[in-house]
């Protein structure tokens, strides 16, 4: 069952819950054309911040917080500022990163910083990370955004730190826990708690945690939890009353009439636990300890709930929302006289560059950019072999309740050592990252290790859109977001790289051919005999310097009249 990732301490991940379980973050759907109306309008940044003290983590010159408007989310923004020497540029530049990535990926070291290079080059650049990554932070007063940043900054380097140690010196790994309980005198019931435990969770559900979940998915999730009490009770005489109690209860909490309808779950929840103290007093083997594993039950069901709640954001948030504020910070920031901004855009950060541009093209609106690049991007996967295939299983939303969270990074750091060690046993999850040769370890390790967090399903589920007839599509499933490039007035550079086996150049190609081809470059990096370029050697592959950044900094020069 997927929990909260075990590299934050308890204390932060119950701090978290308790705040989830008080912010409300709605779904319920909207006309594209109100949504849209939404989209880039200017707004105020009195709960915006620039730290006057960065955490370790943050290797650029400044760390800059906005506000998420309507949300307690604020997102960081890494500012990189050009040198006196550099020449002088029109616009400031943004770059978003890939799904499931923080800023890192474009500043693994010094050597190998694609931010620090474009700020050479003269551009004011800014790394967004989008609500959930890196150093983004959900707190409701902006004193604490400070405090939260150095904090969040620990737990990455806390954990980068203690898997490079496991990679370094690998150990065998222990025996997997038996699942066989260890038989013992029952433990006698705390009879009050349990009751009140399960009623919560019941009027929770009932409640549809306040608008998270619809009708549909919480009778699923009911439904799981009564499988789940259900197996601790299996070969025995009490399953058939059990199943009694588990029909009325979900009818209950399928009921949309609210009138006593805490005092009826409360009912029959005592019910269910008298019937389970029966059980705890049974001498049947199956039953001993009963209160132990229904609270540990409880306990799971409760946390997979709150990561419901707490990671309740799918792409569409990232483009109405986090997108917008970013490039409205940045423009009062850094004040370009057109008012526009370059942006540039890795993986998923590209596709959202490609939905803001068919957004507005489809409402006849300029956006507030100058010219744009992406990498390794596209809105249609359906021609090509990309190895993100693996996810489209995801899209069934009764898998995202099961599993409401990826934790990538925590995923990635535990497979790390198992692909750079001796016997090498996951060194294909190398290629998915970097062809042979071209990072560096250390920076291939830095970036394993730091630069990825976790993921909602919810996000992965509308991203598998793309791998279906159409391409990608908003979260109505109703307005495809390729359909609109062709009538985008914005300059184009897309890059792609010939190993790439997430975002094969077929992708590429495919989104590329829909846009006006005076208005479309297209460059494809590799040679048949090497150097190749996989998914994050564009960014930050050892030849990138050399071969990439060049032809970027040659495509914006050129747009960067004011």
């Amino acid at each position: 069952m997927a929990t909260i990732p075990h590299q934050f301490p308890l204390a932060t991940r119950s701090a978290l819950r308790r705040a989830s379980s008080s912010v409300y973050f709605g779904t319920a759907s909207h006309s594209f054309r109100n949504r849209a109306m939404k989209l880039f309008r200017p707004r105020a940044f009195s709960s915006s911040v620039k730290l006057p003290t960065k955490p370790p983590l943050c290797t650029a010159d400044e760390l800059h917080y906005v506000s998420v408007p309507n949300t307690d989310w604020r997102l960081a923004l890494w500012r990189y500022l050009p040198p006196p020497q550099a020449p002088t540029r029109n616009h400031p530049l943004l770059l978003l990163s890939g799904v499931g990535t923080n800023a890192i990926g474009y500043d693994l070291s010094p050597g190998c910083s694609f931010a620090r290079h474009m700020s050479g080059q003269g551009f004011e650049t800014w790394i967004l990370e989008v609500r959930g990554a890196g150093l983004s932070t959900r707190v409701s007063d902006l004193k604490d955004v400070e405090d939260s940043a150095h904090e969040l900054s620990h737990q990455i380097q806390s954990t980068a730190k203690a898997a490079a140690k496991e990679a370094s010196d690998i150990a065998p790994p222990p025996p997997p826990a038996s699942d066989v309980s260890v038989v013992g005198e029952a433990s006698a019931w705390d009879e009050s708690k349990i009751v009140a435990r399960l009623t919560a969770t019941f009027m929770r559900l009932s409640e549809r945690l306040s608008g998270f979940l619809s009708e549909g998915q919480s009778v699923f999730m009911s439904a799981k939890l009564f499988d789940k009490i259900a197996m601790l009770l299996e070969d025995s005489q009490m399953y058939e009353r059990f199943s009694e109690i588990r029909s009325k209860l979900l009818r209950l909490i399928e009921s949309r009439q609210n009138s006593g309808l805490g005092s009826q779950i409360r009912e029959l929840t005592q019910r269910l636990v008298n019937l389970l103290d029966d059980g705890q007093k049974s001498v049947s083997p199956q039953l001993i300890d009963l209160q132990e594993r229904l609270t540990s039950t409880i306990e799971d069901f409760q946390k997979q709930l709150d990561l419901i709640v707490k990671y309740d954001w799918d792409f569409d948030n990232y483009l109405e929302e986090d997108v917008p504020a970013a490039i409205e910070y940045v423009r009062a920031q850094s004040k370009p006289k057109d008012g526009k901004l370059f942006a540039i855009g890795h993986s998923m950060g590209g596709i959202l560059l490609y939905a803001m541009l068919s957004r507005c093209a489809f409402e006849g609106r300029e956006p507030c950019l100058a010219a744009v690049a992406t990498l390794a991007s596209s809105l249609d996967y359906t021609t090509s072999d990309s190895a993100l295939k693996l996810l489209i299983p995801l899209a069934d939303p009764a898998q995202a309740l099961s599993v409401p969270v990826v934790p990538l990074g925590a995923l990635l750091a535990a497979a790390y050592p198992l692909s750079s060690r001796p016997p090498y046993v996951l060194s294909w999850l190398n290629d998915l990252i970097s062809a042979t040769d071209m990072m560096h370890p250390e920076q291939l390790e830095k970036l394993v290790l730091n630069n990825f967090c976790t993921i909602p399903a919810k996000l992965l589920i509308q991203l598998t859109t793309a791998f279906r007839e159409g391409g990608l599509r908003d979260r109505s499933g109703e307005f495809y977001y390729k359909d609109h490039l062709s009538r985008t007035t914005i300059p184009v550079l897309a890059l792609a790289g010939d190993r790439d086996l997430i975002c094969p150049p077929v992708a590429v190609e495919d989104t590329v051919k829909l846009f006006p081809e005076n208005l479309v470059t297209y460059k494809l990096l590799g040679e048949p005999d090497g150097p190749h370029y996989a998914h994050y050697d564009l960014v930050g592959g050892r030849l990138a310097v050399e071969q990439v950044y060049p032809c970027i900094t040659e495509f914006l020069s050129h747009h960067d009249s004011a």
